[in-house]
């Protein structure tokens, strides 16, 4: 479990840079398996990693409608940063990917918050992840 952890953990490190800087996703996972092949420092993009954020990117219209939908008294351009990326990337695995439990994406995610954003990021990133593993069958149309 801990390979999947560091795969989550730069999964919303990528979203998180392409959101800062404005660029596509893709752009920054291609840039960071770039740096990881002629780096000897940086380490490899995991397969699971590439999965995330190529999921996210599939969805990412859609991830967006449903965080700005049920944010409630949250626009999503004026949510933190880091807590608008790690709702990305947990919406998408919880609501997309099959393979994991729900209750180990929604930790997963509210560690993230605990480790990168601010005291009260946890809670938010818990309660919103928890409704949509509820509206789940009702979330995935495209």
């Amino acid at each position: 479990m801990a390979a999947r952890n560091k795969a989550r953990k730069r999964a919303f490190q990528i979203l998180f840079e392409a959101d800062q800087r404005d660029v596509s996703v893709q752009t920054v996972l291609a840039d960071w398996i770039r740096h990881s092949r002629t780096d000897t420092r940086q380490p490899p993009v995991s397969e699971y990693t590439m999965e995330l954020v190529e999921g996210y990117a599939q969805y990412a219209p859609r991830i967006d409608e449903l965080i700005a939908t049920y944010a409630e008294g949250w626009d999503l351009d004026r949510m933190p940063v880091v807590d608008r990326n790690i709702l990305r990337l947990g919406t998408y695995e919880l609501v997309w990917v099959d393979g994991t439990p729900d209750a180990v994406v929604i930790d997963e995610a509210v560690e993230l918050a605990k480790e990168f954003s601010t005291d009260e990021s946890p809670a938010f990133v818990n309660g919103l992840l928890g409704r949509f593993k509820d509206l789940k069958p009702s979330l995935r149309r495209a």
